[in-house]
């Protein structure tokens, strides 16, 4: 493993992103409330740059006091990537899919020192493990 400064943390936005690309993958650092989260850029449904894709709100339904729904709502709390090859979402906290927690991103490490943003990734001679679509399946009867 090896650490890559990727600049100074004041450069994000917030919420924000950078990818960074390296021989073999890609590395999205996210910052949100002031917090960083990165991820390698790799969808586990089917490979897509999960990362790239648009940062939205949660969608939540909104349950009324006697359990009926009003409506859905985006979430106050809650930010998603989408990826953009087939809409899969994901929290930009934690890199779980909200509806399969078996379906996430591969966190990197990211650290801030001296207000510089750094990441620890595989050295270029390593195997980047991915997840893939039949790990995150659930099959009859194991929901």
């Amino acid at each position: 493993m090896r650490e890559v400064n990727i600049g100074p943390s004041a450069e994000f936005e917030d919420p924000g992103r950078k990818l960074i690309g390296f021989e073999k993958f890609e590395v999205a650092v996210f910052k949100l409330g002031g917090e960083f989260y990165a991820y390698l850029n790799h969808c586990p449904h089917m490979g897509g740059p999960a990362c790239q894709g648009k940062i939205i709100a949660k969608v939540e339904e909104v349950i009324a006091e006697d359990r009926t729904s009003k409506g859905m709502a985006f979430s106050k709390t809650k930010m998603h990537v989408v990826c953009p090859w087939h809409g899969f979402e994901f929290d930009i906290r934690t890199g779980v899919h909200p509806g399969n927690p078996r379906a996430r991103l591969r966190k990197i490490k990211v650290a801030v020192a001296d207000g510089d943003v750094i990441i620890t990734v595989p050295d270029q001679r390593e195997h980047v493990p991915v997840v893939s679509e039949t790990d995150i399946s659930v099959s009859p009867g194991r929901a």
